[in-house]
């Protein structure tokens, strides 16, 4: 039986942090992010009934979605489930429950899968936390990014480092014992020693498992807007940044398994490996991304379209259900069928970024032909430029290769 991975998109936010770029919309009335009143507020009960009224029919959609295409995924086993956003832990008591109900009953669900839920501290309660252990989740993704007020309030969070400590107490008191903190560096006005107060802080919380981005400050963004306002880290003190995460995780017990994410022995996000080893994975709700055997396609990312789709399922139950969907291009549906070269491109530069790198036979074993027949001469000038190293029968990344690795995952692009 092939293996499959679920993913949830939860669109719903308190209100977009300031360098958002993501598929996500506010829920609550914004208000001045520069203000510190939002520092420790409680947004739990800030929904109005319009609102919940909204989010309501959204899950209602998601649960039609997960029912209506299940029958085009009978042959799998569903190894792990992710709820992200946006930010699921907005929804309210009983809508995650339900979610993972709907799965456990039209899926074949591992007695081991992985269930991870994102969450944005100021949004969780105990009553939540204890619904989701209820429910089967059993991995915890909370957002941090800093454990400085300051640097919160400046990219727009909703939170303060005291709301994500009693956030992370609760959970372990409740039993929760695999959870994942999320950090950001290169933030405004961020030196070295801030950053690295933040990491002391969260290693000494004893998670399982760290992600650490550097921020990317994108377009169309609030923060891109005011960007001359504050002082960024100099491309200097953002390699520092860098280079301290992985030198500092490594002393505290965390191995790097991938460019950006960090795990105690055991605890590597199986999820998100999915994706970087190209495995077969589905994602339900607005703009929600699937792969499975070598056909991607995207849910439309406009409410309205989004909806026509669901329903459009609907109409096709009982001919084959979400299969009959998938057979044809629609305005707001379209099919990519990955070709060989395309397979194989997406094969080395997602497995370059996990530091294991790319297992030469597991690339015979997908394409019938050897890497090093197929990609010789990129691998041989790489290696020569000290940015990619042979290791037994594949290949990985060097230290070096790691700061470079846009430019080195470019070269195994077909002209």
């Amino acid at each position: 039986m092939e293996n499959l991975s679920i993913y949830i998109h939860i669109p719903f936010c308190v209100r977009k942090c300031l360098y958002c770029d993501f598929l996500s919309f506010p829920v609550c009335e914004e208000e001045d992010a520069s203000e510190k009143k939002y520092l420790g507020k409680s947004y739990v009960n800030q929904i109005t009934d319009k609102t919940a009224a909204q989010i309501d029919s959204y899950v209602n959609l998601i649960q039609k979605e997960i029912t209506r295409t299940a029958p085009e995924y009978e042959k799998y086993r569903v190894i792990s489930v992710f709820l992200g956003g946006g930010t699921p832990s907005l929804l309210p008591v009983g809508a995650v429950s339900g979610l993972i109900g709907s799965i456990r009953s039209r899926y074949r669900l591992a007695e081991d899968a992985e269930i991870t839920v994102e969450m944005n501290p100021d949004t969780v309660t105990e009553e939540k936390l204890r619904e989701y252990i209820t429910c089967g989740i059993n991995r915890l993704s909370i957002g941090l990014q800093s454990a400085d007020d300051a640097e919160l309030s400046r990219i727009g969070r909703i939170h303060d480092y005291g709301s994500f400590e009693r956030v992370y107490e609760t959970a372990r008191r409740l039993g929760f014992g695999n959870i994942n903190i999320d950090v950001m560096s290169a933030l405004p006005d961020q030196r070295i020693a801030d950053y690295e107060r933040t990491l002391r802080r969260v290693t000494a919380l004893s998670p399982e498992h760290i992600s650490a981005y550097s921020l990317t400050l994108e377009e169309n963004t609030p923060l891109y807007e005011r960007r001359e306002a504050f002082r960024f880290p100099t491309d200097e003190e953002e390699r520092e940044m860098y280079a301290l995460t992985g030198e500092y995780l490594a002393s505290c017990g965390y191995h790097r398994y991938e460019i950006s994410n960090y795990a105690r022995d055991g605890y590597e996000c199986r999820h998100n490996k999915v994706y970087w080893q190209r495995g077969n994975y589905v994602g339900f709700g607005l703009g929600a991304s699937s792969m499975t055997e070598n056909v991607r396609w995207t849910n439309p990312a406009h409410m309205g379209k989004y909806r026509d789709y669901v329903e459009e399922i609907g109409h096709s139950a009982g001919s084959g259900s979400g299969a009959v969907i998938r057979e044809r291009e629609t305005e707001s549906f379209a099919l990519q069928r990955l070709t060989a070269a395309e397979q194989m491109e997406e094969f080395m530069f997602l497995g370059l970024r996990m530091m294991g790198g790319v297992s030469g036979q597991a690339f015979r074993d997908a394409f019938g032909t050897g890497m090093e027949e197929t990609y010789g001469g990129v691998i041989e000038k790489l290696c020569g430029q000290g940015v990619l190293m042979r290791d037994r029968d594949g290949v990985r990344l060097t230290k070096r290769g790691i700061d470079v690795s846009n430019y080195v995952m470019s070269q195994f692009l077909f002209d």
